[in-house]
């Protein structure tokens, strides 16, 4: 069976490789190796958001610029970024969201999202269980981060699975069947709407 053919409605067959990230080494593998390195693209699903801090490497988290400040850096240098999140981002998070979206920037929220997945370039994934948080991501002391694992991949049949499902939510495919449309009467709506 080849990497990314599909098993059955709910699986995909996965042959590729992969490496195993765990608790604080999710910092350097999804944000400064994945995220802050995207020339091209990057698609972020996320249950829970917030304004994590990100220090330089071998810095302390004192002044450090928040996620939101470098997406907006990479936006800027014309990164397409998406995010889709399930709740309301952090109050950090939201004020500087609300600041100015730049274009290249948007942001979705579909309150029955669970999936963690970051996708950088079209070609390097994070799909795993940490959410875009520092407890989740390991940007937390020990003692504080939370106990988080995933795989980082380059496996284009993977990548290409997860992507579509991405993309359906993106899109709005699956709201005309939700039946969970009470918590979620504007579905998609982005920030300051």
């Amino acid at each position: 069976m080849a990497s990314g053919e599909k098993l059955d409605s709910g699986m995909a067959a996965f042959r590729g490789s992969a490496r195993l990230v765990f608790d604080a080494a999710h910092f350097d593998a999804v944000v400064r190796e994945g995220m802050l390195g995207a020339k091209v693209s990057v698609d972020i699903a996320t249950a829970d958001f917030k304004a994590m801090l990100v220090p330089q490497k071998g810095s302390s988290r004192g002044r450090a610029p928040s996620i939101v400040q470098h997406l907006r850096k990479l936006a800027d240098k014309g990164v397409e970024i998406r995010l889709l999140h399930a709740g309301t981002p952090s109050s950090a998070a939201l004020k500087e969201l609300k600041k100015a979206l730049p274009q290249r920037l948007t942001i979705r929220r579909c309150p029955r999202l669970h999936a963690k997945a970051v996708v950088t370039d079209c070609r390097r994934m994070y799909l795993g269980s940490a959410n875009l948080t520092g407890a989740g991501l390991g940007a937390k002391a020990e003692g504080k981060r939370n106990f988080e694992w995933g795989i980082i991949t380059e496996d284009s049949g993977l990548i290409d699975q997860v992507m579509e499902q991405f993309n359906m939510l993106w899109e709005g495919q699956r709201c005309k069947n939700c039946r969970r449309k009470e918590v979620c009467p504007v579905p998609l709506e982005e920030p300051g709407e």
